[in-house]
């Protein structure tokens, strides 16, 4: 291995962290992170003092330099609104959807250390043709669980008091999904919101304070997060890997393939439906579980700009004791699928074929990867797209979604009145008729990608699915990450 995977290796392909030394050079073996050339002298934080320094990043690293905008500096307030301009040209050509953006190294950090984050614990996303807002999943170990909220549940209004109460119906007409991620609060522990909520269609309607607080996110659920399914005698191993981005990911992964291998287990589905990506290393490791006969052979190619082409490399598959040879995979995917999730399907393309496919609905369309550079004195970190990956066929061209380029789809809906696991969900049902070669509607062509909020989907000419994760306006890693989550 040399030092540009070790860089690359713990990066996350959609808003992600990297590791490495200072200085132009990949950084060595042992952690930290790639600065630009010249390693910044000054600690000043003012936003010109920041704009200069995502101009040293962009101009060295940026995997598109022919596509970055010249603007001027004192026309803009803040560094996002800066960086969005710089990459206009990357933007409008497809390669880079809001994939730059600034953000801080002590909240990256406490998440890919430990899943650490402030909120109520739950996802949200909300129907586009509606307006209305459902938690898809809840997180075990956060008050919105033990609340009563979970997959399934319908938010119907929202306040800071029983007596303030302002429905999402209203918020919607006001202000989009904006006015719903405004009115929910701050991602700051103690924070307090009184929501009424539906927790299943028909049920009772509930109302309940509900506070945020730190919580450690599972990677894989405990609940349903490693399941052997029985489909008529049949055993199937069922993952639901919530997101790349925390290591101890690639530890559970471990467990239950595991739990795979011991009995016997050959086919798979993947449920990767919410999952915007992480660090590329657990990705790999992924892919290793899956390598079982394939040790040596090509897992992915990393691809920079032209003039740090040397930094390029190759990852083969590596020995796991606990990998199994998987003869079909069903990938059960949404819009909110990207990154990381992207491309362990696409990895896998060249040695299953027509043995696997993408089930429930394009993904996001995310072939690129970010490293973070950081302005430490102001705890600042610049995530700029540096590099594509690509398989061992070196396709990687999948901007609008891994639909165009999988071998077999399988159009299925999200049914969040069952849970994660349950063999009767809709795209889980229909993953396992492909695996037992039972036939499925395929997915249907154009965009798989959503932006944010309704602006930054007219700007980047996006499809619009039914339903769509609710995101702030400018989001965090962790938002992009794990998206909807609150």
């Amino acid at each position: 291995m040399n030092a540009a995977r070790t860089v690359l290796s713990t990066i996350i392909a959609c808003a992600l962290v990297s590791c490495g030394g200072g200085g132009s050079a990949p950084p060595p073996t042992g952690g930290g992170t790639p600065n630009p050339t010249p390693t910044p002298t000054s600690s000043a934080c003012s936003l010109r003092a920041q704009q200069d320094f995502a101009d040293r990043v962009l101009n060295e690293w940026y995997l598109f330099p022919d596509l970055l905008a010249p603007v001027n500096p004192a026309s803009f307030n803040d560094l996002q609104a800066y960086l969005d301009a710089r990459v206009a040209p990357a933007r409008a050509q497809n390669r880079d959807r809001f994939f730059t953006f600034a953000t801080s190294i002590a909240e990256e950090n406490a998440l890919i250390n430990s899943g650490a984050s402030a909120g109520f614990g739950i996802r949200l996303f909300y129907d586009t043709n509606a307006n209305r807002v459902f938690v898809t999943e809840a997180f075990e170990g956060a008050n919105g669980l033990a609340a009563g909220l979970d997959r399934g549940t319908e938010i119907v209004a929202i306040g800071t008091a029983s007596n303030n109460l302002q429905s999402v119906a209203s918020l919607m007409a006001s202000g989009g999904p904006q006015a719903v991620v405004d009115a929910l609060g701050p991602s700051t522990a103690g924070t307090t919101r009184v929501l009424r909520f539906i927790p299943q269609p028909g049920g009772p309607t509930i109302e309940r304070a509900v506070t945020k607080t730190e919580f450690a996110l599972d990677p894989v659920s405990d609940r349903y997060g490693a399941l052997v399914l029985n489909d008529g005698g049949k055993r199937v191993g069922y993952i639901n890997l919530r997101t790349f981005i925390i290591a101890d990911a690639s530890a559970q992964l471990r467990n239950a393939f595991g739990q795979f291998a011991a009995q016997g287990v050959t086919e798979l589905i993947i449920d990767l439906r919410y999952n915007g990506g992480g660090l590329v290393e657990v990705a790999d490791i992924l892919g290793d579980l899956m390598g079982k006969g394939r040790v040596g052979q090509v897992w992915s190619r990393t691809v920079l700009r032209a003039s740090k082409a040397a930094e390029n490399e190759t990852r083969l598959f590596r020995t796991e004791p606990n990998a199994i040879t998987p003869t079909r995979i069903a990938f059960i995917t949404t819009n909110a699928s990207a990154s990381a999730s992207e491309l362990v399907a696409n990895s896998l393309i060249p040695y299953l074929g027509t043995n696997m496919a993408l089930v429930g609905g394009n993904t996001f369309g995310k072939p690129v990867g970010q490293f973070g550079f950081d302005l430490a004195d102001c705890d600042l970190r610049v995530r700029a797209v540096a590099f594509q990956t690509v398989n061992a066929n070196n396709q990687g061209e999948y901007f609008t979604g891994l639909a165009s380029v999988v071998p077999n789809t399988c159009r299925a809906g999200d049914d969040i009145t069952r849970p994660l696991g349950d063999p009767r969900e809709s795209s889980i049902a229909a993953a396992l008729d492909f695996l037992g070669g039972r036939a499925c509607t395929p997915i249907s062509g154009g965009k798989g990608a959503v932006a944010f909020d309704a602006a930054q989907r007219a700007r980047a000419g996006l499809d619009l699915p039914e339903r769509q994760p609710l995101m702030p306006a400018r989001p965090g890693a962790g938002d992009l990450e794990i998206p909807g989550r609150f």
